[in-house]
């Protein structure tokens, strides 16, 4: 296999036991160095460098593959009642084409998942999963509530576009209605014979689309139309990153939120609801929670030293002596010029301005609790997400 340049790649050992996603051959074509598994799939890292990568999405307009986010499909006379059960978010107005974000909750309050739910149709829901066997655990309470319900993986692979220069891409593409798709709003159309729905969305915090394929063999063919649509606009393969989605306060499961973790805790009690008449999982326990308050909190930090490029770990987060947390992620971000962080951190150290010290591989470094996000770009993003 050659790269566009000619040049002969390395090359690279793939596992049979990992899925393709329809765009895996496009990814390794166009120069994809790493991946990671997710949902059991490839996911690409990185193509030029992590840095280069993260300036297009800032600045441009990129194409990644997110095959790897995995749909679990909802369908039957039950299945808006059932999907009520598995998250604390009132869905009281939930419309057909509309998506939102959704925790679901274990019943120890615990967050065992956050995809995005869309209502595909009245009684149609796909779950646009984190990195975790949602599919078993949705099977497992169906049967145990016996409710009409079908629950099934259909084949939906999204290809995302991101960047500030998406809306023109997209809208040379779709046309210019898609530029009046409010976020997180999608619709159904007809794309030169492939069937997609399309979302105004995107693990992004700079504007784009996601393109859910319905029927994996037009993936290679997909991608490369958008590839040639995008050339006016120097579109370039990129990944989710995690420079961006840190600056933006995106939470990242298995990182930022576990089953360990609690919606009051990280950041997400406007998705909770106890006053809402649906018994949904793990609602007694969040009902003590806040009764008897939290004990932490997930807050971000700038970290004062030199920029960090190495992989961030569980460091543990003191004042003075004592540990009170630790990091859950940490970036250097090129557009602040500044090492971030989330951290998990005892409640009576959260308040911005605190003064902490990270021990970095044995380094204790000074950091300050600061608001999150770094970077606020939720006038064009976010707007309408909590209220629509």
């Amino acid at each position: 296999m050659t790269e566009k340049s000619g040049k002969t790649k390395k090359p690279r050992l793939i596992s049979f036991r990992i899925r393709k996603s329809p765009y895996f051959e496009a990814t390794e074509r166009y120069g994809c160095r790493a991946y990671t598994t997710y949902n059991n799939m490839y996911l690409p890292l990185v193509y030029k460098d992590l840095v280069a990568d993260y300036w297009h999405i800032k600045k441009g307009v990129t194409l990644w593959d997110v095959g790897c986010q995995r749909q679990v499909e909802i369908t039957g006379p039950d299945a808006f009642v059932f999907i009520r059960h598995l998250t604390p978010r009132n869905l009281d107005d939930f419309q057909v084409g509309q998506c939102k974000y959704l925790p679901l909750t274990t019943p120890a309050g615990g967050i065992l998942n956050d995809p995005v739910c869309t209502r595909v149709a009245e009684q149609q829901f796909w779950l646009s999963i984190a990195d975790r066997d949602v599919h078993l655990w949705a099977r497992g309470l169906a049967a145990g509530y016996r409710m009409d319900v079908q629950i099934s993986e259909p084949d939906v692979s999204p290809l995302a576009i991101q960047g500030p220069k998406s809306f023109d891409l997209v809208a040379d593409l779709f046309g210019d209605w898609v530029r009046e798709l409010k976020y997180f709003w999608a619709k159904e159309i007809d794309f030169q014979g492939m069937p997609i729905l399309l979302a105004r969305s995107g693990w992004s915090k700079q504007g784009g689309y996601e393109l859910y394929l319905r029927n994996g063999n037009f993936g290679d063919q997909l991608w490369e139309i958008v590839m040639e649509a995008g050339k006016p606009y120097d579109i370039q393969p990129a990944t989710p990153s995690s420079i961006e989605r840190v600056e933006s306060g995106l939470l990242n499961y298995w990182e930022d939120v576990t089953e360990d973790t609690n919606p009051y805790e990280v950041g997400l009690g406007n998705f909770v609801d106890l006053e809402q008449d649906i018994n949904f999982i793990g609602k007694t326990a969040l009902k003590t929670l806040i009764e008897t308050g939290i004990k932490r909190k997930l807050v971000g930090l700038k970290i004062h030293s030199e920029p960090m490029f190495q992989i961030a770990e569980p460091w543990a987060v003191k004042s003075g002596k004592t540990k009170i947390g630790e990091i859950t992620s940490a970036v250097y971000s090129p557009d602040l010029d500044q090492n971030i962080a989330y951290a998990l951190v005892g409640i009576d150290y959260s308040e911005p301005e605190t003064n902490l010290l990270v021990d970095i591989n044995g380094a204790e470094t000074h950091a300050t609790v600061t608001n999150l996000p770094f970077i606020d770009n939720r006038e064009i993003v976010w707007s309408g997400l909590m209220k629509d």
